[in-house]
């Protein structure tokens, strides 16, 4: 049984403790005197913890790797107003021990619900055709497994068990209710798109110790797997036509939106377009949740520094309640770089943002 689990930080704050630990990441670095020191990043289920060995750390170079699994007993206490651990003493840990439940995180939600709620809105298709390849993929039991376990994403949306279909589910409530204000959108093919633009990543991501990539997922990415995988379900569905399976392939693989995101394609017709905004914004707005469940202990509004969003975010419910932020907040160009962690180059909103008022400026002259 794990003895204690990050989420439990502000119980056991300036106290040493002993538990067990996923290494999420790890990273060898200098002191200033040249001697080396380890950086690392623990997991359980429910969060992650920056960790620090300082002293006597050569024979525990090469004792470990990322993804293995740690008893550590460090102290408790916070930097720059978060929480993390000095480590005192770490080994690893034999399979045998190890309850992987601890370590994953795990939707809160009910999972069968959530399946159920999914079938529902299956259940809603008007398109024969499409209803068809859907319950197919939903009757194969591997892939309805899978589907049912996956992570949406190995960090930055949805990043637990369960998270793939919670966001599908997600996703499909939002395309239904989006239809609403724009009947001339194909809502049979826009849910299906939904149902089928992350499925790839039952193959893309493994989940058994931590969540990383398999090397198909990284030599591939899960586009083309979906491609393959939509091209074996449609080999079973005689007479499927041929213009509607080009408007899915589309559909998955420009669902990025952008050249710089992967996406091979963009948006050309109105349900791509939608499937694309639609599903960065849950992911967005999950990453948020996310962060603020992080950093729920934080005494202002304002948030660190947020890598996948670029910038710091405002906690909007503590801010209304009165919360007194703080004088200075993160700076939207990256983390403090007294933290070891490069500072993040300028990002293009804060440069497009800078051009208009230098615009704007000069017509008032």
């Amino acid at each position: 049984m794990k003895e204690f689990f990050i989420s439990e930080c502000s119980q056991q704050e300036n106290k040493v403790i002993t538990s067990s630990f996923v290494v999420v990441s790890k990273q060898v670095k200098p002191k200033k005197n040249g001697e080396p020191y380890l950086a690392l990043t623990l997991g359980d289920r429910t969060g992650q913890i920056e960790a620090k060995m300082w002293d006597n750390v050569e024979e525990f170079l090469d004792a470990f790797e990322q993804d293995d699994f740690l008893k550590i007993k460090g102290l408790i206490n916070k930097y720059k107003n978060r929480f993390q651990l000095t480590i005192h003493k770490l080994r690893r840990m034999e399979e045998g021990e190890i309850d992987f439940s601890d370590y994953l995180p795990k939707t809160t939600k009910d999972i069968g619900e959530l399946w159920r709620a999914l079938a529902d809105f299956v259940g809603t298709l008007k398109n024969p055709h499409l209803k068809s390849l859907v319950e197919l993929f939903m009757a194969d039991p591997e892939i309805a497994e899978r589907y049912r376990n996956a992570p949406a994403a190995k960090t930055l949306h949805h990043a637990y068990i369960g998270g793939l279909l919670d966001h599908v589910v997600s996703l499909f409530r939002s395309c239904d209710l989006i239809c609403q204000n724009y009947p001339q959108v194909n809502r049979d093919l826009l849910l299906t798109g939904a149902f089928l633009h992350d499925i790839g990543k039952i193959q893309e991501l493994t989940y058994n110790r931590s969540f990383s990539y398999t090397t198909r997922g990284q030599l591939l990415g899960h586009m083309i797997i979906e491609l393959e995988m939509l091209q074996a379900k449609l080999e079973k569905l005689p007479g499927f036509p041929a213009e509607l399976k080009t408007l899915l392939e589309h559909l998955i693989i420009s669902h990025h939106g952008q050249y710089d995101f992967g996406s091979p394609k963009l948006p050309m017709f109105p349900e791509a377009l939608m499937l694309h905004y639609l599903d960065d914004l849950d992911s967005k707005m999950e990453a948020m949740r996310a962060h603020f469940a992080r950093e729920a202990e934080l005494e202002g509004p304002w948030t660190s520094y947020n890598a996948s969003l670029g910038r710091p975010l405002l906690n909007s419910t503590k801010f209304l309640q009165g919360e007194k932020a703080p004088e200075k907040v993160a700076s939207s160009a990256g983390p403090n770089t007294k933290t070891d962690t490069p500072a993040a180059p300028e990002q293009p909103q804060r440069a497009a943002e800078n051009e208009v008022l230098n615009l704007f400026t000069e017509q008032k002259a």
